[in-house]
Formats: C-alpha cells, structure tokens, sequence
C-alpha cells in the first residue's frame, strides 16, 4: 500500500510526484514513525529537522496560553526527530553511520559538524529537549 502525492515546485513550477509507502498496520506509537529507521528521510534531514523545531522555542516559556501550546509542539517535534536520528544508530555502535546520510543536505551537515552524530552528543541534545518540553508542559 502507498500515498501518492501530486505537487508543484515553488521555484519553477515543475510537476512531482511523491509515492510513500504504508506500514501494514496503522502506527501506535508517538513520534514520526516505527521501530525502524525512516527509508526516506536520512538522519542529516532528521537532524536538520530537530535544529529548525527547536529554534523556534523561545528561551523563557511564554505566558500566554497558545503560545506556550504552539511551542510544546515544536520542541514535541524537535524531540521526535532526534529520535528519529537516533534510530540509525546500529546496536553498540556509537556513530550514526554513512550509509544512513544519502541526501546533499545531510551530507553537507555531516561535513560540517561531523560530531553531531555521535550516539552520546545526540543523547546529551535529547535529554535537554526533553527537559524543555516538560517545562513547557
């Protein structure tokens, strides 16, 4: 089973198409997918991902109600998406590796600051989200 999604580019106009494929059974979990590493989306995007979510959370919690909810779901966002990097991560391994980098976003990253995809980096940042997520709570 799949989605299929029909788009147009922004920049140029160019018709896409985009096919996802569906898990066999409907997703339980909290987060943006399953048990298994995203086929689709490689750990630099993730990563990229969680940098723009998290950016967008204020340094002091807002007052005001709304605010505070739009913000508990960006760093609920963040938070996912690192676990989503992390997920690449083989068993005893400490290192997200290549083979899990296939897009120039994510390499470019990877180039840039190879360190955040150490295994215990990712852990320290997801820790911390964590611990802002509650505060939003």
């Amino acid at each position: 089973m799949a989605r299929r999604y029909e788009l147009s580019c922004p920049q140029c106009g160019a018709a896409r198409e985009f096919f996802f494929r569906l898990p066999e059974w409907p997703l339980m979990t909290p987060g943006f997918g399953g048990d298994e590493p995203s086929e689709i989306i490689d750990a630099g995007q993730w990563l990229a991902l969680a940098d723009v979510a998290s950016k967008s959370v204020p340094a002091t919690p807002p007052a005001r109600p709304e605010e505070r909810h739009r913000h508990f779901h960006a760093m609920q966002n963040a938070v996912f998406a690192l676990e989503e990097v992390l997920k690449f991560i083989p068993s005893g391994e400490q290192f997200v590796p290549d083979s899990a980098i296939w897009t120039a976003e994510g390499q470019a990253i990877r180039v840039r600051e190879p360190g955040r995809f150490r295994r215990l980096r990712l852990e320290a940042v997801l820790k911390a989200y964590r611990g802002i997520l509650e505060q939003l709570r």
